[in-house]
């Protein structure tokens, strides 16, 4: 496994590394200290790790911001949020951008598993995370953690990816961008990005082709 690490404290950093390492868990590509560092080196040859660890409140861009231009560009990009703030909203976001956990610091027994989980392609949240999520929001997330992969998907829809098959269906649902980045915690930029390779992924010329489409699939 390869991993990265973002967090504004080089000591964690340090001794995040040198536990993966020493562990055998997995080699550390490289370290960064704030949400701009992070960008770079995931944009540069050779960095897109298998899991990042990325902490949420760092200086200039925080982790969040960082997460959601890496997500909207790699929307493969496994990320693992680890960090000091159990905050709800903090969480709720996390999720709703698509990362594949939440874990608290204090917590640093939890680490590798949740590596070693994320990797087999789970969602994991520490116990201080759930205690902070509301009973409907862990029934949606266990929603989504279960859902049947079998289930069928129209053929013109199948190269999308889950996040941008939830895009089409608020489109559909007649949402502009702006409804649509506040419901998913997400920028008007980063939403546009997503419709454009929608369209281009689809084939389709606008957004009222792909509502259409849309509707007609889920009614066959």
């Amino acid at each position: 496994m390869k991993v990265a690490i973002a967090d504004d404290d080089p000591i964690v950093c340090s001794s995040l590394s040198t536990i993966l390492t020493a562990t055998g868990t997995a080699d550390v590509l490289w370290t960064a200290n704030d949400g701009q560092s992070t960008l770079d080196c995931y944009q540069a040859a050779d960095g897109r790790p298998d899991v990042l660890l990325l902490d949420v409140q760092m200086p200039g861009m925080d982790g969040l911001e960082a997460a959601e231009h890496i997500l909207a560009m790699d929307s493969t990009a496994r990320v693992l949020f680890l960090t000091t703030f159990a905050d709800k909203e903090y969480i709720s976001r996390a999720l709703a951008l698509g990362a594949r956990g939440y874990v608290i610091k204090q917590d640093v027994a939890s680490v590798v598993p949740a590596l070693q989980a994320v990797m087999a392609g789970q969602t994991v949240l520490g116990a201080e995370a759930v205690a902070n999520l509301s009973l409907g929001e862990q029934e949606e997330q266990a929603r989504k953690d279960t859902k049947d992969t079998a289930e069928p998907v129209p053929r013109r829809f199948q190269t999308l990816t889950d996040r941008e098959r939830e895009i089409v269906a608020l489109v559909a649902d007649g949402l502009d961008n702006q409804a649509i980045a506040s419901r998913l915690y997400l920028s008007e930029g980063t939403v546009r990005n997503h419709i454009s390779a929608i369209l281009a992924k689809t084939n389709l010329a606008n957004r009222t082709q792909l509502a259409v489409e849309w509707l007609s699939s889920q009614e066959s």
